[in-house]
């Protein structure tokens, strides 16, 4: 499948060990649209091994299903308090990269608060409030379940978002002095 140069499929992931959430979102004239949004799940009680191995399978289907143009994923945070959960999350993510990279698909990382931010208004709105948002940006009557869904669909249009900026900025600020 190839995309219109002005078309962009953007799919979200929200890593997890459990649940991976993944949402495709489509932009083209006519601003985004979801296309399609579901969870990678592992197997409760399997090795760490088994499970990072089901994400890499599951996000590696997805990615030759679909043909993303790019992938949105949510940045590693590290609270004190639960530092062994963010090393959890970084083994999910990495595989999650190894995919796309294995399929040549650009990644693109943003920090939950400015995610969060972006479609709420409050970089710390709680889960209920981000679903809200992705039902009112999508027209949808009923907030996605799980919520990681929810969250991985805030990721894409945040790269949505983030690459409309980019364009609409002048080229000139990007470019840097000559170094003598």
């Amino acid at each position: 499948m190839t995309h219109d140069a002005s078309e962009q499929l953007v799919l979200g992931i929200d890593p997890g060990l459990n649940i991976t959430g993944y949402g495709l979102v489509e932009v083209a004239g006519h601003g985004p649209r979801l296309r399609e949004a579901g969870v990678v799940r592992t197997r409760r009680g399997t090795s760490l091994e088994a499970r990072l191995l089901e994400i890499h399978q599951g996000v590696t289907e997805i990615i030759a299903a679909f043909h993303p143009t790019a992938v949105a994923i949510e940045q590693l945070y590290s609270h004190y308090e639960r530092p062994r959960t963010a090393i959890l999350m970084g083994h999910a993510r990495g595989v999650i990269c190894l995919a796309a990279a294995e399929a040549d698909v650009p990644i693109a990382h943003y920090a939950a608060t400015h995610i969060k931010r972006l479609l709420t208004g409050n970089g710390r709105a709680p889960k209920p409030q981000v679903q809200l948002a992705i039902c009112r940006e999508f027209g949808l009557t009923q907030a996605p379940e799980p919520p990681d869904v929810a969250d991985a669909l805030a990721i894409a249009l945040c790269h949505v978002h983030a690459v409309r900026v980019e364009a609409r900025t002048p080229q000139s600020l990007f470019l840097t002095e000559p170094k003598p």
